[in-house]
């Protein structure tokens, strides 16, 4: 037995309405298998008791009134079996190859299993570039919602076939994570071919030691050697990646062995009991009886007999964020892929945490090439007060000509002079950082160089994502100035903003 949460449904305006108040919600629960779990690494043949168990498992919770989502992997293991290739190739289109001819074969498995059982389940294949988009990225969650909502169980993987470097998740670890962060999942399930975490190898460390719970993923300190398997991509230290970004979206995380997916009702049913921060109002619903394959003749003792289920099966925990982030903020830092980075001072990050948006003033640096409303990080630096670079003149140099040198912008409000020595017998030339040169005198003269000038020191401090006003060639010539300046340096001003504050989000990690 394991309670689930009361839901407060809300109006239009966002408040309260009694009137649509329905009693306890159903815990919404996403299971990750990795490729590991589905075939076998050397044979790759399906691996049909864990994948059975699997399926009893999340039918049983979707009868006991709990939305089950599960995030498949398995597909170019599949595609290697059904092609009878014994090694994984390293060519991406023969990768991709398989992972179309697999995936049709891994449904058709998912499906047959699920039918035995009379549970309807739907495929979605996802790319990073699918949930670029909000607009998209909308409608995959109203997608996944509506098919939750109909009895079904939506099976996800990523679109392998098509997937390239710059629009892949990276791993389905990952991409369990945003699944589960998209529907406000309760809990996360990464199922492995380990039951937990642990400080060290247990293999080759007798003293090494389980870990149950981890609230702070900063502190942590554990054996994340595990690379996966030869077919999967993911590994132990994907998985935390995950677990933190599921966490950061106030999704309970749990890394647990996939030879026993049945231990999830215990797991479930011990940590509803703690009374976390997130589930105070949880009230018992559901209990575990009878095992879904109770019809079938079986007489072997059930492994979803609570009596056959420890209380306390071995297992690691990642506890929730007190203060999640979601929707709009969780798609601006995990949906998007940056195109560039903005360094900003501390002021500009003060700014920005009191709600206001991200004025050029603030600015110190930008790097990267983006365009107007990509993504970008926002990166929180020391500023340097600039000052003028020291340069030689040589006796050949007049004074008048020195005044007269080539200046640029440096986008903080001064100029700056950027000069390089040329080649014997070429004339001298003038190297700009970026935007207009004055015009030189013609005079015989010779210069050192002179670095660009620092803008910043210490250590860069990542603090989130935005969407951007105004494009990187842009944001060169107006950081650093008032937003008055902005028209004047660019002959127009779209925004006083380089980023509105809606389009900030400022990570808590």
């Amino acid at each position: 037995m394991f309670p689930i949460k009361e839901h407060t449904p809300l109006g239009d305006d966002g408040s309260v309405n009694e009137a649509n108040m329905k009693g306890p919600k159903p815990l919404t629960i996403v299971i990750k298998l990795g490729t590991s779990s589905i075939v076998d690494e050397h044979t790759h043949e399906p691996l049909l008791s864990i994948l059975s168990l699997i399926v009893e498992t999340a039918v049983k919770l979707h009868e006991d009134g709990h939305r089950v989502i599960l995030v498949s992997s398995g597909a170019i293991g599949v595609g290697l079996r059904r092609m009878d290739v014994k090694k994984r190739p390293k060519h991406l289109p023969r990768i991709q190859a398989l992972a179309a001819i697999g995936q049709c074969r891994l449904m058709g498995l998912w499906d047959s299993l699920f039918e035995q059982l009379r549970t309807p389940i739907a495929q979605i294949l996802l790319t990073r570039n699918d949930i670029a988009d909000r607009s998209q990225y909308i409608n995959a969650v109203n997608t996944i919602n509506e098919l939750l909502d109909m009895g079904v169980i939506p099976i996800v993987n990523e679109n392998d076939t098509l997937a390239v470097a710059e629009i892949k998740f990276g791993d389905n670890d990952t991409l369990s994570a945003i699944t589960a962060a998209m529907v406000h999942a309760d809990y996360l399930f990464l199922m492995t071919d380990v039951d937990c975490l642990y400080t060290a190898n247990p293999r080759t460390n007798p003293d090494a030691k389980a870990i149950e719970v981890v609230d702070d993923i900063d502190a942590l300190q554990a054996d994340v050697s595990s690379a996966g398997s030869s077919l999967g991509t993911g590994g132990m230290g994907t998985k935390i990646v995950a677990a933190r970004l599921a966490s950061s979206a106030g999704v309970t995380t749990i890394i647990a062995s996939s030879a026993h997916p049945q231990y999830i009702f215990p797991i479930v049913s011990y940590t509803q009991s703690l009374g976390l921060p997130r589930n105070k109002s949880l009230t018992a619903l559901s209990a575990l009886n009878t095992p879904a394959l109770s019809g079938s003749g079986c007489s072997s003792p059930s492994p979803f007999d609570p009596s056959n289920l420890p209380l306390r099966p071995p297992h690691t925990r990642f506890s929730p964020s007190r203060h999640p982030i979601r929707d709009r903020s969780f798609w601006l830092l995990h949906g998007l892929a940056p195109h560039g980075t903005i360094y900003i001072d501390e002021g500009a990050h003060r700014a920005l945490s009191n709600k206001a948006g991200l004025l050029p003033v603030g600015i110190v640096d930008v790097a990267g090439t983006f365009g107007q409303q990509e993504a970008v990080r926002i990166v929180v630096v020391e500023r340097i007060t600039p000052v003028t670079p020291a340069r030689s003149v040589t006796d050949t140099e007049s004074v008048v000509d020195g005044a007269a040198a080539a200046t640029t912008s440096a986008g903080d409000g001064l100029a700056h002079t950027y000069t390089q020595t040329p080649p014997t017998g070429t004339p001298p030339t003038s190297t700009p950082l970026s935007g207009p040169i004055t015009a030189l005198p013609i005079h015989t003269h010779r210069r050192t160089s002179s670095p660009p000038p620092q803008l910043w020191r210490g250590t860069p401090l990542e603090v989130g994502r935005a969407l951007v006003n105004y494009s990187s060639a842009e944001i060169g010539r107006i950081k650093g100035l008032h937003s008055d300046s902005v028209g004047e340096v660019l002959g127009y001003a779209d925004s006083e903003y380089v980023a509105l504050r809606e389009n900030v989000s400022l990570s808590v990690f």
